[in-house]
């Protein structure tokens, strides 16, 4: 399905997304955390990067396909993992799977996201990702692993970057939680989104379905915090990370890397990949980008494990720059999360689409037949 020429960008995603659903949906999408400052880094360090064109050299086509943990995908970005996604728009989590299976690209399904391990698994037929927020308790944590393996996910994305939550001064203001609290702001913003309303009657509420059989209900900002906290252990070390490794059978990545070290200690404990990223500017206000580790971490590491990114990537030209500058793969989430806020079932397919078209045109002007060769075209 061609992309819907009316919004041929993420940021006319973006636009009409805010004017589709409450004031706070979109705030707990689009903010990053205390003044946004690692938000915008993420965008404009990655625009930094320049590529020079080969014209007079031989040409004959733009092969997106990647390949990846032994599967070929059709473009080399996928989907990241994003929580609360039914309450940013109802039944995103399913519309994006689907979008994902379509057009062969890899989604990520978040622990706390709206949709469960086993449906997820089930739209995709079993080509989901699946990433873990570590849990404290070993009772959960293996439940929560032995689901993922028995519905067929094939990699597993451990979270690191979550030590503590993020200070996101707007999710304070705005009571988040599932169901969002029903203060009269939220009560009024809600009325003002119809369509968004009307759809989340006809989905229902939104819940954090993989952790059903774990998690007491209707929790709010505070309570969710206390629960987090105490379900679920951001704090990584080698102990914690081998009862997963050896227990895992498929694929295990690392989420959250923004440093050499890291990276170091993750070749050490047996991962098979890394995601450079930053949550999404959504963690570490004071830290670098995410195009800035990656770069580090290429440097000393390139070709002994897959390194992926995230963060800060909105457009074909985005992907490209990331690719040039090492990362074997990339994903994106706020810019999904966009597409389908504003056009629903649509939106995911536009996305990929969208992304596809961008980024076939890039290399089709740097006269760049594959991937791979984007490296050789980074001029800084």
């Amino acid at each position: 399905m061609p992309f819907n020429k009316q919004y041929p960008s993420v940021e006319d995603l973006r636009t009409r997304a805010q004017q589709k659903i409450p004031r706070f949906a979109f705030e707990y999408l689009d903010g990053g955390c205390n003044e946004d400052v690692n938000l915008h880094r993420n965008t404009s360090d990655i625009r930094e990067l320049t590529l020079e064109p080969r014209y007079i050299r031989p040409y004959t086509k733009s092969d997106l396909s990647t390949s990846l943990f032994g599967h070929t995908y059709d473009a080399p970005f996928g989907i990241a993992p994003v929580g609360l996604q039914g309450l940013m728009w109802p039944n995103s989590p399913k519309i994006l799977a689907q979008a994902a299976k379509e057009h062969n690209i890899p989604f990520i399904l978040s622990t706390v996201t709206t949709l469960d391990i086993e449906e997820a698994c089930k739209i995709t037929d079993g080509k989901a990702w699946f990433q873990l927020y570590n849990p404290a308790e070993e009772a959960i944590r293996n439940d929560i692993i032995d689901r993922a393996q028995q519905a067929g996910c094939e990699v597993l994305v451990l979270l690191c970057d979550v030590p503590t939550f993020g200070y996101r001064p707007r999710d304070y203001k705005n009571g988040l939680a599932l169901p969002p609290k029903m203060s009269m702001a939220n009560i009024l913003q809600i009325l003002s989104k119809p369509h968004w309303a009307l759809q989340t009657l006809k989905h229902g509420i939104p819940t954090f379905e993989t952790l059903r059989p774990y998690q007491p209900e209707g929790l709010n900002l505070r309570q969710l915090g206390a629960f987090m906290d105490k379900t679920f252990s951001g704090r990584l070390n080698a102990e914690r990370i081998k009862p997963i490794r050896d227990r895992w059978k498929g694929k295990l990545v690392l989420k959250g890397v923004a440093s050499v070290e890291d990276t170091k200690a993750a070749i050490e404990l047996g991962f098979d990949g890394i995601i450079v990223s930053n949550h999404g500017g959504r963690q570490l206000d004071a830290g670098e980008s995410s195009i800035t580790a990656l770069r580090k971490i290429v440097d000393q590491y390139s070709n002994k494990i897959t390194i992926m990114q995230d963060s800060g990537m909105r457009s074909g030209p985005d992907i490209a720059r990331c690719l040039s500058a090492g990362a074997d793969f990339t994903f994106l989430g706020r810019a999904f999360m966009y597409s389908v806020a504003a056009l629903g079932n649509k939106g995911g397919e536009h996305a990929i689409d969208m992304f596809k078209t961008q980024l076939r045109q890039n290399l089709e002007q740097l006269c760049c037949e594959r991937i791979s060769d984007l490296r050789s075209h980074l001029t800084n």
